[in-house]
């Protein structure tokens, strides 16, 4: 998501960053190329018209300051009014003083609410929570079941009984004081429309467990639109904040963007693809960057500190320092990565990684080739690469069930990748102070980086 407008965005700002002098027309062609590209996100024409008339107010003096030149000024004010756009701040998750935390989750009818109820509950558990999840959802055939299949991957036990949902939503929250969690998601049923009985329905599952947290769950692909018809929603429960699903989709970004403005709530979480964990919290300042092409470093160090170790990540951090950055280490590194999620994705977290590095894909069968290159090495091979000559290369060709030709351009992308690491050491890109969990993101964005452009066989 958001593809279109970061393009059209960058292409505006790239022209202002080191602008000395702006002119009246300069800023006026600028707001009305912002314009238009938030118009054609689908974001809610109030919400344009508001947010070009502050940009435009915030422009006047915009020489005033000596820090920045006036180009950066205008990106600094547009950044700002995107971060307003997407809810100013994180939302705060806390917890009820008396154990279960009751979330509910409504939504229409297609939203992705159930797979939504699930990853919030795996979100949960990885804060360290003890989550359950409710099937209060009797209206559609196998809702039930699809969440008990969806509670069995993640391990978080599921509770529902056939009949009335009200009744089932009281019984659930007994069910988890009785077993002492500390979260309980109630997953209601979806709607094709704004359906009065259905509403009043929601409305007594509230009343009846009295949510700490309820959460609209929009199908970004949808625009502006289902933000309008949440109005209703709100209404009826008084919402806490939205969970945004199918984040990763095609969508212009016109709910994510009209949300705040439209429903007066933060948007709380947002899916980011399809596996369980491919689910975060919204953070607006991190998503505004990276709609400006910023990246967000923040989201990446989180990500790699969830999955390397940092011990390790600071021994093959000092390997790249010295050149002894090897084939096995690569793999070890490559099959970390995996677990942060798509190439793809963590490479739109990076900061100025080109246009076409972002966009490029990376399928999932040139990274098992790579892997199969590698494994199909003996370990001598794999620490010294220079030992690979043509019989060695014929013969890993055959055991990886690849091409002599990509055995070839994979040791010679990697012999430019370990140049690359030890140039960017050397400019103390790796094992540098970057806060939290340094070293590790250090070498993960930077080797990602590496991997994006020169990824393997094709």
């Amino acid at each position: 998501m958001f593809e279109m407008l970061s393009d059209r965005l960058g292409g505006v700002l790239k022209g202002l960053r080191n602008r000395g002098r702006l002119t009246e027309s300069d800023v006026a062609e600028v707001l009305a190329e912002v314009r238009t590209a938030l118009l054609e996100a689908d974001v809610n024409v109030t919400v344009v018209r508001d947010v070009i008339e502050r940009i435009r107010a915030n422009t006047v003096g915009v020489t005033a300051s000596t820090a920045l030149n006036p180009g950066q000024q205008i990106i600094k004010i547009v950044n700002e009014e995107l971060v307003a756009m997407l809810g100013g701040e994180t939302l705060k998750i806390s917890y009820a003083t008396h154990p279960p935390t009751v979330v509910l989750m409504a939504g229409l009818q297609g939203s992705g609410k159930t797979t939504s109820a699930a990853k919030l509950a795996s979100w949960f558990k990885s804060q360290g929570r003890q989550p359950m999840l409710v099937g209060a959802d009797l209206q559609r055939p196998a809702a039930v079941e699809q969440l008990r299949v969806l509670g069995a991957q993640i391990n978080v036990p599921v509770f529902s009984e056939p009949g009335d949902p009200v009744t089932t939503a009281k019984l659930g929250l007994a069910e988890a004081q009785r077993l002492g969690k500390d979260v309980l998601i109630v997953d209601t049923a979806g709607r094709l429309a704004i359906d009065a009985e259905m509403m009043q329905q929601v409305k007594k599952i509230s009343q009846v467990v009295q949510p700490k947290f309820t959460f609209l769950v929009i199908d970004a692909m949808t625009g502006q639109d289902a933000v309008t018809v949440a109005k209703s929603f709100d209404e009826t429960l008084s919402i806490d904040g939205v969970i945004l699903s199918k984040l990763d989709g095609d969508a212009r970004g016109g709910a994510a963007l009209s949300v705040k403005h439209v429903l007066g709530k933060p948007i709380a979480f947002a899916s980011t693809g399809e596996k369980l964990d491919a689910f975060e919290q919204f953070h607006p300042d991190r998503m505004a960057s990276r709609i400006l092409g910023m990246g967000d470093m923040l989201t990446l160090i989180e990500k790699a500190e969830k999955v390397f170790e940092k011990e390790k990540a600071e021994e093959t951090a000092a390997k790249m320092l010295e050149g002894d950055f090897t084939l096995e280490d690569f793999l070890e590194q490559l099959q970390q990565l995996k677990k942060m999620g798509s190439l793809q994705g963590v490479m739109g977290m990076m900061p100025g990684i080109p246009k076409e590095m972002k966009n490029a894909e990376i399928p999932e069968d040139q990274v098992k080739r790579t892997e199969a290159i590698i494994y199909s090495m003996t370990p001598q091979e794999r620490a010294k690469p220079e030992l690979i000559d043509g019989s060695r290369r014929v013969r890993i060709s055959k055991g990886s069930g690849t091409t002599v030709a990509d055995v070839n351009r994979l040791v010679k992308q990697f012999s430019e990748m370990k140049k690359m690491m030890k140039q960017m050491g050397g400019k103390g890109m790796l094992g540098g102070k970057r806060g939290k969990g340094a070293t590790s993101a250090g070498m993960s964005d930077d080797l990602t980086a590496a991997l994006g452009s020169r990824l393997g066989p094709r």
